[in-house]
C-alpha cells in the first residue's frame, strides 16, 4: 500500500523554525523525485522543495536561502527544514513522491495528507 505521512507542522512565530517529515512506503525502488508543495487558502499551488533521485535538490524563490529538503532513504523519510519562517508561509504542506516519473505536480504523482503550518505573531 502507498503511504505517505507528514508531521512536524504546526504554529510558530516569525523567525522561528520547524521541521516537516515525511515516513515514505513506497514499494518500489527509491529512485523517484520527491518535493514538498504548499497550499494556502487563496492562493495557488506552489511547489516549495524538490529533491531528485541523484540527491540535486530545487528551491522555490521564496524559500531559497531559508528552507533545506533532505532524505533519508535508509529510514524512507523525506525532511523539510524550514528557518526565519515568515507569515507568507502559513500554508498546508503537502509531501508528494513521483514513482511514475511523470513528474511532481503533473496529476500522477501521490500526496500525503498534508500538515499545517501556521506563522504567526
Amino acid at each position: 500500500q502507498v503511504k505517505l505521512v507528514e508531521s512536524g507542522g504546526g504554529s510558530v512565530q516569525p523567525g522561528g523554525s520547524l521541521r516537516l517529515s515525511c515516513a515514505v512506503s513506497i514499494h518500489t525502488n527509491r529512485n523517484y523525485d520527491m518535493g514538498w508543495f504548499r497550499l494556502a487558502p487563496g492562493k495557488e499551488r506552489e511547489g516549495v522543495a524538490t529533491i531528485h533521485s541523484d540527491g540535486r535538490t530545487s528551491y522555490a524563490d521564496s524559500v531559497k536561502g531559508r528552507f533545506t529538503i533532505s532524505r533519508d532513504n535508509a529510514n524512507d523519510t523525506l525532511y523539510l527544514e524550514m528557518n526565519s519562517l515568515k507569515p507568507e508561509d502559513t500554508a498546508m504542506y503537502y509531501c508528494v513522491a513521483d514513482p511514475l516519473g511523470y513528474g511532481l505536480g503533473g496529476g500522477k504523482d501521490l500526496w500525503g495528507q498534508g500538515t499545517q503550518v501556521t506563522v504567526s505573531s
